[in-house]
């Protein structure tokens, strides 16, 4: 590909690529911080476990003692050797920085709740903030395009030799984890840490694709020189013109898409139903909105 680009172009794109790259690393140092201080702070001290090989860490340390940070490096130094056999050497350098760095983290800030002083005790208070910060900082880390090793590793293996999705392996090895706990905790904390994923999920998702301030509407209508007039006019939005043919019946068409600000949403729904009730449209949520006027 190189040779299609001029030279001045290629030494613009490689510092490009290494910013990124620093961003990257900065992005991901800073989401296993997060999650290791969301960790000492309010899931190991109550004993919220999350899944993950932090969550077994949790477990191990009531019945035996074990520090946490030493069970999640040992544990994710055997994950990584059999990453190496199942998954090959490619993924399993992928994992390698995440596995040492988290556990680091962790027993760096062992002391956190000495340091910070706040009372944890309240289960509630600790299950929703501990999934906004835990959330938060695994976000950063996936949108980064790092793990943190751990049952990661196990996921990926799930995936690769069982046939079955990211999303199903995640849910059978940390849902097992989750499940564990509730026969060394009780029942109670096996419902705060439910809270705790389902805020984690969340938050990720959030961070990830971010917050929608925008919404992206396609619309298929007989009256399209009305509608497009309706949105150039009085919303005062722009709108473009796509050539389509219906997959059934073969005829030509036309789609309108439109991207407008969420506050505008029910204008144009309304209008769309005012001018066409007939018409067929899809809207979804626009996350990033570059260009235009």
């Amino acid at each position: 590909m190189k040779q299609f680009f001029k030279s001045e172009n290629l030494k613009i794109f490689d510092q490009i690529g290494k910013k990124a790259t620093v961003k990257r690393y900065i992005n991901f140092c800073l989401g296993c911080l997060l999650l290791a201080c969301s960790y000492n702070l309010f899931l190991s001290p109550n004993k919220l476990v999350s899944g993950g090989v932090g969550g077994v860490a949790i477990i191990i340390n009531s019945i035996f003692s074990i520090d946490n940070s030493i069970f999640i490096l040992t544990c994710d130094f055997f994950l990584l050797i059999l990453s190496h056999f199942l998954l090959g050497v490619e993924k399993t350098k992928a994992s390698i920085l995440g596995s040492l760095l988290f556990p680091l983290f962790v027993r760096l800030t062992a002391h956190i709740n000495v340091w910070l002083e706040l009372d944890t005790s309240q289960l509630l208070l600790s299950a929703v903030l501990g999934g906004i910060v835990s959330g938060f900082g695994a976000g950063i880390i996936f949108k980064s395009g790092f793990t943190t090793g751990g049952t990661d590793i196990i996921n990926q293996i799930l995936c690769k030799y069982l046939k079955i999705s990211m999303g199903k392996s995640m849910l059978c090895s940390d849902g097992l984890i989750v499940l564990c706990s509730s026969f060394v905790f009780g029942p109670t904390r096996l419902m705060y840490s439910i809270i705790v994923l389902y805020i984690i999920s969340i938050m990720s998702d959030r961070v990830i694709l971010g917050i929608s301030d925008s919404k992206a509407f396609y619309i298929v209508t007989d009256k399209e020189k009305e509608i497009k007039e309706y949105i150039l006019k009085y919303l005062n939005h722009g709108v473009t013109v796509f050539n389509a043919k219906g997959g059934y019946n073969k005829e030509k068409q036309t789609v309108l898409m439109c991207v407008l600000p969420t506050k505008d949403y029910y204008r144009l729904k309304e209008g769309i139903h005012s001018i066409d009730k007939d018409s067929f449209f899809v809207v979804t949520d626009a996350y990033e909105v570059f260009g235009g006027e």
